[in-house]
């Protein structure tokens, strides 16, 4: 009998690849180099892989003895989402830089809380460095608009 790891995996493998399938059906534009399914595909591609990682993985782990592991934090998992739901309502005043940045900084304190001042700079680099590679990637290379703040225009 598989683990709930490797029917999850499934489960998320086997949507992905349906998705993924519907965006076949997806019309090109011509004049746009990259069609409304590149990022689509993208992202449901590398859901796929990652489901059926966490497939294979279950299906391993039910063979292998069992060792006991960090106890399972829900708190953890419940301010993650709390975090990103404010990440979402700070888009349309802060813009996609600032808030990515906050969020990604924010995220990365509350996975590994800082212990010293370095941490806080590296949460404070990775949050920088992600906003700009992800507005290059999408404002700039891809010419996909990004939300602007109407408290900071930026």
């Amino acid at each position: 009998m598989p683990g709930r790891d490797a029917i999850a995996g499934l489960v998320v493998t086997a949507a992905s690849l349906f998705l993924f399938w519907l965006t076949l059906g997806l019309e090109r534009n011509p004049l746009v180099p990259i069609g409304p399914a590149f990022y689509p595909r993208i992202v449901l591609g590398i859901t796929a892989l990652f489901g059926l990682a966490l497939c294979v993985r279950g299906w391993l782990a039910r063979r292998a003895p069992r060792q006991p592991g960090a106890p399972l934090n829900y708190p953890a998992v419940a301010i993650q989402f709390a975090a990103f739901a404010l990440y979402v309502l700070a888009l349309p005043p802060l813009g996609f830089r600032i808030a990515t940045f906050a969020y990604v900084a924010a995220a990365n304190l509350l996975l590994s809380p800082p212990r010293r001042p370095a941490h806080w700079l590296r949460a404070a680099a990775l949050g920088a460095a992600t906003a700009a590679a992800t507005y290059y990637a999408f404002e700039v290379y891809l010419l996909v608009l990004l939300p602007r703040g109407s408290w900071t225009d930026f």
